[in-house]
Formats: structure tokens, sequence, C-alpha cells
């Protein structure tokens, strides 16, 4: 057992997201036993070990709720005309297993050196990445991603039981269901995913009002997405078409009901929002990629103000430098500057948690797993200090471990 001290701690609970002086953090078995003031854990914990970090803050470990991390390779520099002009140049990216293997372990790396503990990761490729994600510290949902549209949807039962497979018994994350997008998977598979989800109580996430060309290819197959498919020449006529939009799309077939995490939610009008408001799922902003394709501001703000929880991914390398789930948090910081530091960071930590269901991660709180990191600080504003600049965490622990040397690396 032992108690981990520095110059701050913040422990972003719900209720409390201050950073706290001469607190610290009282762990045993992996797991958090209290985090009080360290005068109060050392009468307490009398045969505890201290070990003072410094000047640091210690954060609960970042989540990164939507990331791709087989596409850590894929670098698109220039900004695409649209998003299907985009997708089209990703086709060939998933069909070479090795480095797809080399992605992952990259994406993984990247990921612990910036302060990620616990990810929402969609694969296309499940068994494959699953194979690296079983050997890592990492905590989360490995989202099986399943294309099943026009010619595309005889390979529906295929690619369901690849997204369910684990690749060993002891694979550390859970395991959940990631119906592509409205432009790519039809409302049979869409309701075959979220059935199979609630029967096996599975999470499940879907790509939704990312690009406005959804709502054209939905009520009328038209578009830049129906000209993707044209030039993937595998069409049919058979596809379903629906008047109203993705949102009211995702709506009708109970979406939104359930605890989906919906990726970007670009475009979102007043109707929309309260659509939004009346269900149960999260909505993952991802500021960089949303920056990257020049969207219209996001409502974030307005949605959370409806009560709908929001949080923060990365996305992939293909649409953002590098996994660096700070620099996504300082984007919003630099683009709403009288937004609290303490709300910026709950969506990258307790909030992201909540949307990915993982009840022990997110927050520095009793029960909680001791997944921590550490940003090196000056100022009595540690929070600000770090969304200001382009500081670097210094240590990480997982399960109350403290990782080796910073694993980072490059994605190039």
């Amino acid at each position: 057992m032992r108690i981990l001290t520095a110059r701050w701690i913040a422990p972003m609970a719900k209720s409390d997201a201050s950073a706290r002086r001469a607190w610290g953090i009282a762990i045993d078995d992996g797991r958090i036993l209290a985090v009080e003031f360290l005068a109060k854990l050392r009468r307490q914990y009398t045969q505890a070990q201290v070990e003072d970090c410094g000047d640091v803050v210690l954060l609960p470990g970042l989540v990164n709720a939507h990331l791709h991390l087989e596409l850590t390779f894929s670098r698109s520099e220039k900004s695409p005309a649209n998003l299907a002009q985009w997708l089209l140049g990703l086709a060939q990216t998933h069909n070479d297993p090795q480095r797809t293997l080399q992605a992952v372990r990259a994406g993984i790396a990247q990921c612990l050196g910036f302060g990620v503990t616990c990810v929402g990761d969609i694969s296309r490729n499940c068994q494959t990445a699953r194979s690296v994600l079983a050997k890592s510290s990492l905590r989360g949902v490995s989202f099986g991603e399943i294309l099943a549209m026009a010619q595309n949807r005889r390979l529906l039962d295929q690619r369901l039981d690849a997204a369910i497979q684990e690749t060993t018994r002891d694979f550390p994350l859970r395991i959940g269901l990631s119906p592509h997008a409205p432009y790519s998977i039809e409302p049979d598979g869409y309701r075959r995913c979220l059935a199979m989800a609630r029967q096996h109580h599975m999470p499940l996430t879907t790509h939704l009002a990312e690009s406005p060309d959804e709502t054209s290819f939905l009520a009328q197959h038209a578009g830049p997405l129906r000209e993707l498919w044209r030039q993937l020449d595998r069409w049919d006529d058979a596809v379903p078409r629906f008047d109203g939009g993705p949102i009211r799309f995702a709506n009708s077939l109970g979406l939104l009901q359930a605890p989906t995490l919906l990726a970007h939610v670009n475009y979102c009008d007043d109707q929309e929002l309260e659509i939004l408001a009346a269900g149960r799922a999260s909505v993952i902003f991802c500021p960089r990629t949303h920056r990257y394709f020049g969207h219209p501001p996001h409502r974030w703000r307005d949605m959370l103000a409806a009560g709908i929880n929001v949080a923060v991914g990365t996305d992939s390398c293909a649409s953002s430098p590098d996994l660096n789930l700070v620099d996504d948090l300082r984007l919003i910081h630099h683009q709403y500057p009288d937004v609290k530091p303490a709300e910026v960071w709950a969506l990258a930590t307790w909030r992201a948690a909540a949307a990915l269901g993982e009840i022990h991660a997110g927050s520095l709180a009793p029960q909680m797993q001791a997944d921590i990191v550490a940003f090196p600080v000056q100022t009595p504003d540690p929070l600000r200090e770090i969304l200001a600049e382009a500081i670097l965490p210094t240590a990480i622990w997982i399960g109350g471990r403290q990782m080796a040397d910073n694993p980072r690396e490059p994605s190039t």
C-alpha cells in the first residue's frame, strides 16, 4: 500500500473537479482507497509508503472516447473537398494486416505517452487489432466496426461475428459494436447490431451527422456519398431511403434510446437537439478532426446545456496530427476561452468514462482504478496552465503501477 502526493491533485469527480493542494491518493491492489488531505491519510494509513511526485498535478488517466488505432499511419495532409473523397482515399488502408499491427502498436504507444489510459477504439480488423490490445495496458472498449450496405449487406452476419470475436479469454478491454454510419449500413443492419448489443450488454457506437451530405444520401441516394458508392462499384437500388436526416434516422431505429456513443454530430439543428436531449446517447466531439474538415462551429455547449453528455475523442491520424487528446482539449480552450478549464477537462475524464460505461475510470475517487497521469506545472492554476501550454505528461500509472519510460512514439 502507498500514498501518492504532489503539488496539486485534481480528482475530476463529477461533483468536485477543482485542483487541491496538500492532498494525497491512497492506493492498494490497483484501486484508490481514498483521496484526501495528506495529513489525514498519513494518520489513517500509518504503514503506507508516501511517494512525493513533486511539482506536478495528478489527474485521472485520460479517456479517449473515440479513436481508430489501426489508422495511426494513415496521414491526410490536405483537407479533402468532402467526407466521401476522404473515405475513398482510405479505402485501401484496411487491407494490410502487418501494417495494421504496426499502426495499432504505435497508436497504443501514443495514447500512453499522452496520458490516455482508457479508450473507445474502433476497429474494422478486429482480430489483428485485438491481438495487440490484448498485450497492452489500456482499458476501455474495442468496438468492432461493421459495414453492410447495398451489395455488402450479405456480409452482415460474417462481419457481426468478426466484430464480437475476442482474441484471447483474458482480453483486457470490453467488446462493443460499431455499425459504421447511415451511409454504410442499412436499417436492418443497425437493428441487428442494437439487438445484439442489448442481448449481450455490449456498448454501441456509430458515426452520425458527421457530414451535411448524409441527409441527401438518406433521402434521395444523391450527393458525394452516393458518388462514393459508384466509385466503389458496390451499389444496388434496394437500399432503403429515409427523409428527415441522420439524427431522426437514428432515433427511428432506437439508437438514441440506448446509451449509444454518437461520434461527431457536427450538424444538428434545434429540433434535432431536442431529439438528442430526450434520449440516452452521448456525443463524442473530435475538435481537431472537426477543424480539419472545416465544419461550422460544433454545438457541444448547447448539447451540454440541454443535458446531453458530451465527451472528446481524437478520431484518427488520418484527420488529426496525432493522438494527443490534450491537444483536442487545447483547441477547445483556445476557441472557447470563457469555458472553465475544469469543464474542458471533464470532456476527457468523467464525461468520457460515462459515455463508454467505464464506471471505474475517469476520476480519482475511492474504488476507482488507480489510473493516474502527472503533468508538470508551475502556476496556481494547473488545469488552465496545461491547456495554455504544450505540456506533456511526465509519468503515468495504470492500476497503481507506474509505467516504465515514456512510451510515446511518432505516428509517421
